[in-house]
């Protein structure tokens, strides 16, 4: 008889189930803190009308922490009648020093409101469309930052349940609190400043990046507006920010004949007067140059760059309109000042 040996694989041991650890609630927070659930609920929801004593909030915080608990936000909003949450659309552009600061600085103001606050990639979508898709996330108040928003979508928004809109535009829009910022009171200021200087064939810097013209278009406007009825002529620069663009624009600027520029901001500014320095273009002997935003990197070149100061509104007193407008949606709209524009003259105008 033969025999014949079948090896037989290892088969691994049947693994348990990793044990699911039940979600922690406010009521085992209470149990552990010893506590009521309402303690915890004043406590974790920053409730200032209540007063608990702080060694109870200690208990409170160190009884959530050891169990993981975080407050729903969902349950939350049902008891307050609305969210926390104040929604603020990113730009459709890379955002530069001056905004990211200004966002900064609104968001911890919020945040010691206690309110949270949420960017949102519009994803392609703009003005009223756009306001439909940020009234899917119900927040308690929606900041703008660009033009486009009309009557339509503030009146969707509110539907929704936001009780504060607020938009950053050169005009209010209906039913809307207004920040007006006039950035063509920008381009004025810059040209302004150069014809002051003794120059009158000015370039303005129109950046290439797509977006950008709702900013860019305003300044050049504002430039030409004041330069208009006098001896000085505006010549448009399309300009990417590159290097590359900034050298071909270099390379032709004797045939331009151009004895100045508004650079649109300090960014592009600063790529382009090193450019024309490599050119062999004196600043400002031979061109004047002025950006904007006074950014410390300007400060920093030589010659010293001539730039545009930019006040945009406090974070603090923003984060207070959309505080006022929470707690009373029924009081009319506000409207708060055109932006504020002065030059800085320093070494290279």
């Amino acid at each position: 008889m033969r025999h014949v040996m079948v090896q037989i694989p290892n088969t691994p041991a049947p693994t348990k189930s990793p044990v699911t650890r039940p979600v922690p609630t406010s009521a085992d927070v209470a149990r552990l803190a010893g506590v009521s659930r309402a303690t915890v609920s004043y406590v974790l929801n920053n409730t200032s009308a209540v007063r608990i004593s702080e060694p109870t909030r200690r208990r409170v915080h160190e009884a959530a922490k050891e169990l993981g608990y975080v407050p729903h936000a969902a349950a939350r909003t049902l008891r307050a009648g609305h969210s926390r949450m104040v929604l603020m659309p990113t730009l459709p552009v890379p955002a530069g020093q001056l905004y990211s600061q200004f966002v900064y600085d609104f968001q911890g103001a919020l945040s010691r409101l206690d309110y949270t606050v949420v960017q949102y990639g519009a994803g392609g979508l703009s003005g009223d469309a756009a306001a439909r898709a940020w009234a899917e996330l119900r927040p308690v108040a929606v900041l703008v930052p660009v033009p486009g928003l009309g009557p339509e979508g503030v009146a969707v928004l509110k539907r929704s349940g936001a009780r504060a809109v607020v938009t950053f535009s050169p005009e209010q829009v209906e039913g809307a609190h207004a920040v007006l910022l006039d950035h063509a009171e920008v381009g004025r200021r810059a040209a302004a400043h150069l014809h002051a200087r003794g120059r009158r064939r000015i370039g303005v810097v129109v950046p290439e990046e797509r977006g950008m013209e709702m900013f860019s278009a305003p300044r050049l406007r504002g430039a030409r507006e004041a330069l208009h009825g006098t001896d000085a002529t505006v010549t448009e620069l399309p300009l990417a920010y590159r290097q590359s663009s900034a050298d071909a624009l270099a390379a032709r600027w004797r045939d331009l004949g151009l004895d100045a520029v508004f650079a649109y901001n300090d960014e592009y500014a600063m790529v382009l007067m090193c450019a024309l320095q490599d050119e062999g273009l004196r600043v400002p002997e031979d061109v004047a140059v002025i950006g904007a935003d006074d950014l410390m990197l300007g400060r920093l070149l030589r010659p010293r760059l001539s730039t545009v100061r930019i006040d945009l509104p406090s974070g603090r007193d923003l984060a207070a309109l959309v505080d006022r407008a929470v707690r009373n949606p029924a009081a009319a709209p506000e409207s708060h000042g055109l932006i504020e524009a002065t030059v800085v003259h320093r070494d290279s105008s």
